[in-house]
């Protein structure tokens, strides 16, 4: 299964929109430096959504674009709740994760469930762990290599 890197996004603060990079280094065991969510004491170090599961919320009449779900990097092209935990997959030229986790609870109500009565990230995104970090970029090719 192939994919491909739409838009890289990062905030220094969480539970806030991230906003997009160009390119970002994505630190072994870590996360993305300079991203609030990054951090070697837990799984959740990189999280994962479909430009798919966007274009779902913009059909329902939200202006929200890469990004505004709080997701590190957009993905088109692998559906991602369809992995499962332990799905190893490579980003760019080195970078290898690891699916830690399929969606999440949401603890408070965010500013895109208030507006369309839902959010896709806590059913559709998907978190990984760092494996081998590198340099990404949009435009980059993600490979899922093994699915357990």
């Amino acid at each position: 299964m192939k994919g491909k890197v739409v838009s890289i996004n990062i905030s220094d603060k969480k539970g806030v929109r991230k906003k997009p990079a160009k390119e970002a280094f994505i630190q072994t065991n870590y996360g993305i430096e300079g991203d609030a969510h990054a951090s070697s004491q837990w799984h959740r170090q990189v999280s994962l959504l479909a430009l798919e599961s966007i274009q779902k919320m913009q059909a329902m009449g939200l202006k929200v674009s890469p990004g505004d779900f709080a997701e590190n990097i957009t993905t088109e092209g692998i559906d991602l709740p369809k992995l499962p935990v332990g799905t190893k997959i490579t980003i760019g030229k080195n970078i290898e994760v690891e699916v830690s986790q399929i969606g999440k609870k949401c603890h408070t109500r965010c500013e895109i469930y208030n507006q369309a009565g839902d959010c896709i990230m806590p059913k559709e995104g998907i978190f990984v762990k760092v494996l081998k970090g590198g340099k990404i970029k949009e435009g980059d090719n993600i490979t899922v290599i093994s699915k357990h």
